[in-house]
């Protein structure tokens, strides 16, 4: 025979269980202030309209079937959030213990490692940087591009020397101010 302690304690044991879902995403909806995901919790159970949290300041839209777990407020299961979303087959692998990355689908990253500093992995696919007044690097050694064309659509404004391995600017001005004109003899040096 049951006891009426006996059926509270049940009915407070099946909330508990009901507390934490985990399941895959469906579908996702980016459209609103919150984004919203379709999970399906197990094979009768799909819950529509589910809202995800995200850490503040990053945002991410997770993949149909990506791992997602839901908390449901006291137990109540019409009442869920998904606070934490994963895709294994796209998850990076092998980071050293503290490092970090951000990642998408397509193997773009910003990978923080422990001894190699910042790397930027973009696919071959265009970086840009928008609506910059100014772009400052502050490099203590040097800052090498390597690449076939380097464009530039303004001036260029140096504070010391350009130079190459051969000579540098300034040597190139020694040689051109005394040029001559073609006729052996040496031009005036110009003026500014």
């Amino acid at each position: 025979m049951s006891t009426p302690e006996a059926g509270m304690l049940a009915r407070f044991w099946r909330r508990i269980q009901l507390v934490i879902g985990r399941g895959r995403v469906t579908t996702s909806n980016d459209s609103g202030a919150v984004q919203m995901l379709q999970v399906r919790l197990g094979a009768l159970e799909t819950r529509d309209s589910t809202p995800r949290l995200a850490e503040f300041g990053f945002t991410s839209r997770p993949p149909v079937g990506s791992d997602v777990v839901v908390l449901f407020i006291g137990g109540d299961r019409s009442n869920g959030v998904a606070i934490a979303t994963g895709h294994q087959s796209s998850r990076p692998i092998d980071l050293e213990e503290g490092e970090a990355m951000v990642y998408d689908l397509w193997g773009k990253s910003i990978r923080f490692t422990k001894a190699g500093g910042i790397v930027i992995d973009a696919k071959n696919t265009p970086v840009t940087v928008n609506n910059a007044t100014t772009v400052t690097i502050n490099a203590s050694t040097e800052v090498v591009m390597n690449t076939p064309t380097l464009s530039v659509s303004g001036d260029i404004v140096a504070g010391g020397n350009v130079s190459d391995s051969v000579r540098s600017m300034a040597a190139d001005r020694v040689i051109f101010n005394a040029h001559t004109n073609g006729t052996g003899t040496t031009t005036p040096t110009p003026t500014q």
